[in-house]
């Protein structure tokens, strides 16, 4: 903790992020139906590819549902987030790639590794910087699900 940070940081300051750093995140979670199904229509989506059990086994490629990708992809970068940007991260500035080459099933495991691709220093902002982070989540079989590329506006360690 420090005097502008009040609480507990996990995540790494501007300056630990080096392009070419891997880190291996910790946390694994496997998705349930249920999780699906909640995150689904949580967010409005009727998909039936995600919904209906007896469509998607009997009328898609998949012979089962998939979990939405949108909650793949929320897990992917939630996941990293305590080894990465917990209390040091200004704002997510966007992302410009997300790409899910093999879909997530009920019961996969995702695990998720984070690769540090880029850091500059803010012109405008003085004690801050600019992190381009590319994000993989992979399966239990290590088949690549989801990879994510985003920048985030990062704090610089305090004085």
């Amino acid at each position: 903790m420090t005097p502008t940070h009040p609480r507990p940081v996990t995540g790494k300051w501007f300056e630990d992020l080096t392009p070419g750093l891997v880190i291996h995140h910790a946390i694994r979670r496997t998705i349930t139906e249920a999780d699906n199904v909640q995150f689904t229509t949580a967010t409005m989506n009727p998909a039936w590819l995600h919904l209906d059990f007896d469509y998607a086994t009997n009328e898609t490629e998949f012979g089962r549902p998939i979990v939405n990708s949108m909650l793949t992809v929320s897990m992917v970068v939630g996941i990293s987030v305590h080894e990465t940007t917990l209390g040091t991260t200004v704002a997510n500035l966007g992302f410009s790639e997300v790409v899910f080459p093999a879909p997530m099933f009920h019961g996969d495991t995702l695990r998720v590794e984070t690769e540090v691709r880029e850091c500059r220093l803010s012109l405008s902002r003085p004690t801050q910087g600019i992190v381009t982070f590319e994000h993989r989540g992979f399966n239990q079989d290590d088949a690549l699900t989801c990879r994510a590329v985003r920048q985030a506006l990062m704090h610089r360690r305090p004085d």
